[in-house]
């Protein structure tokens, strides 16, 4: 079979992706299905753990193959499992946060990680949620309720695009920030209010947003792209919220950023508000589930920024490590999909 792996991530990682196409198929366990890969959706977790300078080497080791979010059809299920031949799944195609294996024409994966495709959803749109959709759910979900005022750094990427909408799934007031180009989109998936980075400080934005509507109730952060975001937050949101931090990476100012967060009381220097590291824990089921209901039922509306085919995996990571895509960028591994725009 075809895959791409890497042996070092030395002046990135998609510089030292290669296509091999005489690899074996994978052998999986009783405990894990056989799947021929149709889409891959890629991730900053894809390359940041693996680019760290001492993370990275236990990573790598003699070879990898990137990739987590998966969408396929099953080739050999796990013992005792409800899932069949033939069928169309997604899930991730790993438990370990830090190693996938997903960009090959098979992988193998773990039963608790991998759902049934909901009929009539297309798998390309499925393909993108795991990371991004458990992510978005995970941040968002167990803390706001109807009403709740909420406020989203980064709402054109990837997980900012499902945290729009399911944020509005569960009746919050949505403020998000992009620059100028995906304001419309932005609003398109339901956001009340819309800040531009590129007009003004989004902090400035937020105290005025405050000031002007009430603060708000919590706060999601897709992007780290401001500390003052969170140890200014007692400007603009309630005694109550919470702050949560998911564009985490192993880099050394992010740790320091999470560990002041988390431990520093306010008077030391810390924040005034409730700090936490949100990381998608791939084998809980529950939120993916609620996230493919919502795509059947036409409330949550995959956006895809391109999909490009296998062969060019390379650029896909390219792109993906822009910083500028708009939604999810998805890899054509079983060449269903011509590459789009």
């Amino acid at each position: 079979m075809r895959a791409w792996k890497y042996a070092s991530t030395s002046g990135g990682l998609e510089n030292n992706l290669v296509l091999h196409t005489t690899e074996p198929l994978p052998k999986p366990t009783s405990k894990q299905h056989l799947i021929k890969v149709l889409f891959v959706g890629l991730n900053p977790v894809d390359y940041k753990p693996a680019e760290a300078p001492v993370v990275g080497r236990l990573i790598v080791g003699r070879g990898a193959t990137p990739g987590f979010d998966v969408a396929g059809r099953i080739v050999v299920p796990a013992e005792g499992s409800d899932l069949v031949e033939g069928q169309l799944v997604f899930g991730a195609a790993s438990s370990n946060p830090m190693a996938g294996g997903a960009l090959a024409e098979y992988t193998a994966a773990p039963v608790e990680t991998i759902l049934p495709i909901p009929e009539g959803v297309d798998p390309v749109d499925l393909a993108g949620s795991p990371i991004a959709g458990v992510t978005a759910y995970g941040s968002l979900v167990p803390y706001i309720k109807p009403g709740s005022r909420v406020f989203i750094n980064g709402g054109s990427g990837g997980t900012g695009t499902y945290g729009i909408q399911i944020a509005k799934v569960c009746g919050a007031h949505v403020t998000v920030s992009c620059s100028t180009r995906n304001v419309d989109l932005c609003r398109s998936l339901g956001a009340d209010n819309v800040l531009d980075y590129t007009a003004s400080p989004i902090l400035d934005q937020l105290r005025a947003a405050a000031k002007l509507d009430g603060p708000f109730d919590h706060v999601v952060d897709n992007v780290f792209s401001d500390p003052d975001l969170f140890y200014q937050a007692h400007t603009y949101t309630t005694p109550d919220a919470r702050f949560i931090e998911v564009a985490g990476s192993p880099s050394v100012s992010f740790v320091r950023f999470a560990v002041g967060g988390s431990v520093l009381p306010g008077f030391l220097g810390g924040g005034k508000r409730r700090f936490s590291v949100f990381m998608a824990d791939a084998g809980k089921k529950e939120p993916l589930q609620e996230v493919a209901r919502w795509v059947k039922e036409g409330k949550v509306k995959p956006v895809t920024d391109r999909v490009f085919p296998m062969e060019q995996a390379v650029e896909a990571f390219r792109r993906l490590k822009t910083g500028r895509a708009v939604g999810k960028i998805i890899v054509d591994v079983g060449g269903e999909k011509a590459t789009r725009r």
